[in-house]
């Protein structure tokens, strides 16, 4: 990676870390489904012209349409919603900390269905980035607070994220990445028009001020639209490794965002779990090995 892919992957942290940024400030007046219909609606509208630029068609019929639908289903739908949900019980911060997970479980998802074989690197990864949760969460165990709920509900959108690299590996290869992008997000946005509609009835809410429209803004257009477009120029130049990097400065980003400007707090055992868990996924990028072995003697 040159320094501007490395600027480039800051600048992605950023945009990430302000997703649950801006989603704490936009829960103060919205329910949590709505939040994500809104969200993926707006990024699905600021993606279209994107589309119509590069000249990538439609889907036809329900065969084109269903792979998207399902991807829409286990990597916005659902996930968003339970990340959304968990803020309501645990900071922006923690969240981000639990969200990096991700490649523990897409690895665990992965050997699971025969795609990968866990080597030794990967399995003290997962292990140490179980660990690493532990410590987050602290020892004692009460089903019933706040941080347990939260963490366990971020826990079961990683889980999805999982799933959906497998259902996106074996269904979705060679699609457009801006066409995939925006055919997700779409049908994203129809299935959270229904869960909305019966859960929250958005009719019946206030309109949010103006804050909350522009954090609602920020979410859509940045930390998803404009990410995305991002995320594929990285892979594009600097391959699927690199890109996911991004895990371990995400919660750096979103960390900061919501110390300096939400007053959230987070605790040093917290830190310590994030720590443990940045470097889980450092064992199973398995770069770092790779750089001390060529600096080694000959």
């Amino acid at each position: 990676m040159d320094e501007r892919d490395w600027s480039r992957l800051v600048f992605l942290s950023v945009l990430w870390g302000g997703t649950f940024f801006f989603t704490g400030v936009a829960l103060k007046e919205l329910p949590p489904l709505t939040l994500v219909f809104i969200r993926l609606s707006i990024a699905t509208l600021i993606l279209l012209p994107v589309l119509w630029i590069n000249r990538i068609p439609l889907p036809k019929g329900v065969a084109g349409w269903w792979p998207y639908a399902v991807m829409a289903l286990i990597n916005n739908v659902i996930p968003f919603s339970l990340i959304v949900m968990g803020q309501t019980y645990i900071p922006g911060g923690t969240a981000a900390v639990v969200n990096a997970t991700t490649p523990v479980f897409t690895v665990l998802v992965a050997a699971a269905f025969g795609e990968e074989r866990l080597i030794l690197r990967r399995v003290a990864g997962v292990l140490l980035g179980l660990c690493g949760v532990v410590i987050l969460k602290g020892f004692e165990f009460d089903v019933g607070s706040k941080q347990t709920i939260g963490i366990a509900l971020c826990l079961g959108a990683t889980t999805c994220f999982g799933f959906s690299a497998l259902w996106a590996k074996r269904k979705l290869t060679g699609a457009p990445p801006i066409g995939a992008a925006t055919f997700q997000l779409a049908s994203g946005a129809l299935m959270m028009l229904v869960l909305a509609s019966i859960f929250d009835r958005p009719w019946h809410l206030q309109m949010p001020g103006v804050v909350t429209w522009l954090a609602i803004l920020g979410l859509a257009a940045l930390s998803t639209a404009l990410a995305f477009i991002l995320f594929f120029q990285i892979i594009a130049r600097s391959g699927p490794s690199n890109v996911m990097l991004v895990t371990l400065l995400v919660p750096v980003s979103a960390i900061l965002l919501g110390y300096f400007f939400l007053g959230e707090r987070i605790e040093a055992r917290e830190i310590v779990g994030a720590l443990i868990i940045a470097s889980a996924l450092l064992v199973m990028d398995g770069r770092v090995f790779r750089l001390l072995s060529r600096s080694g003697p000959a």
